[in-house]
């Protein structure tokens, strides 16, 4: 990122030293607007803000120090670099300790404080660019689409937790709207006027996620070139939203443990313990306790996430919310893409309803995108036969390891049932192939083979499925389906059932 044209303040008491300091600046492509004392400083308009000030820590009246505490006060969030002689070393390390992001001794090398300035810009505007993306955010309480009894449950929740401080976990399956929940939360509490911080866990790798999450100091590790501000710190007084909090690496759950219950942390690479005041709300698709089992995640941890837990429904325990849903997504993308769709048919709608969407809303928005594309007239054209065939393979793909459970456990029952010198060998195999068949056969309507087919349903080949149906006497003629009704035996004989 260029730092050229960004503002830069200078206070300092010695004339030499403060024009000095400002010709370096400007004779590098940088602003640089100058002050001899703190109280002029304090008292000046300043008409733009700066990425950095170069702050002398013995000036008279207002000492440095007492300037930079001023600052803090205000709310004004700008990287300072401390200018200090031999004599203000103590000073020094209590303006460090305040949180003061660097200091240089006088003399100043001209490179050394060159490359401090471009540092603390260069930081300030990856801080200053976060904050603002998440101040255009458009998302709010109203964003939030629905009026099932299921999610109505979840927003009374919300109402109820979010004027307190309290940690909250956000339980529920990828796609069910985790972080609109969050924000919700946010909204309604009396943090509504920070900004609201969010970290997704399982998008940092890990040798990055607690320098994300807690910040590092220069030289901090291999490539920290720089200071930088952690999400816990810019969080403080508002509230962070740790996504996918299950997939915290066991070694910083005990740092994270610590911020919650002390609100109390140190950047890597710093002795220096910085205290917060953060409102903590987690989410997680995972499920903790059987990580807990598992030795995966900390229970002190998990209990101190879990004061006060909400579990998001999925989708398909909502339906009557889809059509909303639906509706709100084909006018979004419709505008975005200046489509004009007026209706949706109720064929399609219904096609949607019926769908179980195991990606959720997600899965939904995403759809709903690709049928806006493929849309032509004013009608909507969705592809509900995309639906279909992932049924049938998500379908294949879920069933093959209960199936492959179930043989081994019959054969073991079996064995075992042999070597107490029983002879009555299970048949429940047998009868869940049979159930598994016929289910298929009517929702094909007797059709065996095609896309639409009972062996499609079932994942399997063709003649598989032909091989075992003679096995368990089972005729497909006698599912062929005519206005609602299963034939019989007798009638189906005159239907030609593809095979």
């Amino acid at each position: 990122m260029s730092d050229t044209g960004a503002l830069v303040y200078v206070v300092d008491d010695d004339p030499y030293a403060r024009d000095g300091v400002a010709d370096l600046l400007r004779s590098a492509g940088l602003m640089a607007q100058t002050f001899a004392s703190g109280e002029e400083f304090l008292a000046a308009p300043r008409l733009k803000a700066p990425s950095c000030v170069v702050l002398d820590v013995n000036l008279p009246g207002v000492n440095g120090l007492d300037l930079q505490q001023e600052l803090a006060k205000s709310d004004v969030q700008v990287p300072v670099i401390f200018l200090t002689g031999h004599g203000d070393i103590p000073m020094t390390v209590r303006a460090v300790k305040a949180g003061a992001v660097n200091f240089l001794t006088k003399p100043v090398d001209d490179e050394e404080l060159l490359n401090a300035v471009r540092q603390c810009i260069t930081s300030y505007e990856e801080e200053r660019l976060y904050l603002e993306s998440e101040i255009r955010s458009e998302h709010n309480f109203e964003d939030i689409v629905g009026k099932s009894n299921a999610l109505r449950k979840v927003l009374e929740l919300v109402e109820t937790v979010a004027p307190s401080d309290s940690t909250v976990l956000l339980l529920g399956e990828t796609g069910t709207g985790k972080e609109l929940i969050a924000r919700a939360i946010h909204d309604r509490s009396r943090r509504k006027g920070q900004t609201f911080v969010k970290l997704n866990c399982a998008a940092i790798p890990t040798g990055l996620l607690e320098s994300e999450l807690f910040g590092h100091e220069k030289g901090a590790f291999t490539g920290a070139i720089g200071q930088k501000v952690g999400r816990m710190e810019l969080a403080d007084q508002s509230t962070l939203f740790l996504d996918e909090v299950g997939d915290i690496p066991s070694e910083i759950q005990p740092k994270l443990l610590r911020v919650l219950q002390e609100q109390e942390f140190e950047r890597l690479g710093s002795n220096h313990t910085r205290k917060v005041n953060v409102r903590l709300i987690a989410a997680t698709n995972r499920d903790l306790e059987r990580m807990i089992g598992d030795r995966e995640f900390r229970s002190d941890l998990y209990y101190r996430l879990n004061v006060f837990p909400i579990r998001i429904p999925p989708l398909r325990d909502r339906r009557e919310d889809i059509p909303l849903l639906v509706s709100c997504f084909v006018q979004k993308f419709a505008k975005q893409m200046q489509k004009k769709i007026e209706t949706i048919p109720a064929a399609v709608m219904d096609g949607l309803t019926a769908w179980e969407w195991p990606g959720n809303i997600r899965e939904l928005e995403n759809f709903i995108e690709r049928a806006v594309i493929l849309t032509c007239g004013k009608s909507l054209e969705a592809p509900l036969s995309e639906l279909r065939k992932s049924s049938t393979d998500a379908v294949a793909a879920a069933a093959a390891q209960p199936v492959q459970e179930d043989i081994a456990r019959i054969v073991k029952e079996t064995i075992n049932a042999a070597l107490r010198g029983e002879t009555n060998v299970s048949d429940e195999y047998s009868q869940r192939q049979r159930e598994d068949i016929v289910r298929a056969l009517i929702e094909s309507k007797g059709r065996v083979g095609g896309a639409d087919g009972a062996a499609a349903r079932m994942g399997i080949n063709r003649t598989t499925l032909i091989s075992r149906m003679k096995k368990l006497g089972i005729d497909p003629r006698q599912y062929a389906w005519t206005g609602g009704a299963v034939l019989s035996s007798a009638a189906a004989a005159a239907f030609q059932v593809a095979s």
